[in-house]
């Protein structure tokens, strides 16, 4: 069961990932639940984001890559629960950031579909990051 809820779980992030890198709204929008909150924490703060806040601040930015691990996963019948870890790489104003995080999203069968509702990101330091 493990083996098939992280299989799950890869197809959706890594479907997601590909339409963020093509940046395939319509796409996004058909995996993002509307009621999706992204909570991020940094160093100096953290913040919420909604599924239109995210999306206008991606098209700011111009995807380079972006590698992800499955840690740990459970499905359960309407809900399951990925742990992934990230690393990505954005142009933003002219420079390249390259990022690593440890990203907990919460994904609710909803209209026939699996779509993610919630998003939490934590970094994590370069020197730990295994991927």
């Amino acid at each position: 069961m493990a083996a098939d809820a992280d299989a799950l779980i890869e197809t959706l992030e890594r479907e997601w990932r590909d339409a963020l890198c093509a940046k395939d709204i319509d796409r996004l929008r058909t995996l993002i639940h509307p009621d999706f909150r992204l909570i991020g924490s940094r160093s100096a703060s953290v913040f919420t984001m909604t599924r239109e806040q995210w999306l206008d601040a991606i098209q700011e930015r111009e995807v380079v890559a972006i590698r992800l691990a499955i840690r740990d996963s459970a499905v359960l019948d309407q809900v399951m629960v990925g742990t992934i870890e990230a690393r990505w790489s954005v142009s933003y104003l002219g420079r390249q950031i390259d990022d690593c995080v440890i990203l907990t999203d919460v994904w609710v069968f909803d209209e026939g579909c699996w779509r993610v509702i919630r998003r939490h990101s934590s970094p994590v330091p370069d020197k730990e990051c295994a991927v």
